[in-house]
């Protein structure tokens, strides 16, 4: 079975979308995610850095339609610790995680591995006053759900770049810094 990979990058505004052939894909992915990590938490010199790291949710059990707050599933539980292997050479200062099982589990293994606790915060209020303050200078990961993810990027942002992710898609990371009040983002897309 032939595995591909699309690499989704936004920088400036413009999105380009790369398909990519690889064999290794696991090998490939972590290089590259760690190069685009790298580039996008190195400080800029004399100048005061926030970078946001903006993931959605791994895979919830949707076995049971009525449950609002289900668990990950086992699928979800993999993709959460494959986060945690994404995330190992970067070093949070705050993780976020709005107030739901799904979030939460997705956002525990990094938090573990760092030995940080996940703050809580309200999806409905995004980016509010002592949420900048809070993360201002800071490298922090947000996990979101397939609505607020790109809700938050945009208010980040101050422009509606990124639109909802599809219910099917999980893979999704939302690099943005902001040196000096300017922001500029990134998306990749990790299969």
């Amino acid at each position: 079975m032939q595995k591909w990979v699309y690499l989704v990058l936004v920088n400036e505004g413009l999105p380009s979308c790369k398909k990519l052939k690889m064999k290794k894909t696991k090998h490939f992915l972590f290089h590259l995610v760690f190069f685009a990590l790298v580039l996008n938490s190195a400080p800029f010199y004399g100048q005061e850095t926030t970078t946001y790291y903006l993931i959605r949710h791994a895979e919830k059990d949707l076995s049971d339609k009525s449950n609002r707050n289900p668990h990950l599933t086992e699928v979800g539980h993999a993709r959460a610790e494959a986060w945690r292997s994404v995330f190992k050479h970067l070093n949070f200062d705050l993780i976020y995680s709005s107030p739901y099982h799904r979030t939460e589990e997705t956002a525990q293994p990094t938090a573990d591995a760092q030995q940080l606790s996940i703050e809580t915060y309200d999806p409905r209020d995004l980016y509010n006053e002592a949420f900048q303050r809070a993360t201002q200078g800071k490298r922090v990961l947000v996990v979101g759900h397939s609505n607020t993810t790109p809700k938050l990027a945009n208010t980040i942002l101050g422009e509606a770049i990124y639109r909802p992710i599809d219910e099917s898609i999980h893979g999704n990371l939302y690099i943005i810094n902001i040196v000096n009040g300017e922001a500029t983002s990134q998306l990749l897309f990790l299969e």
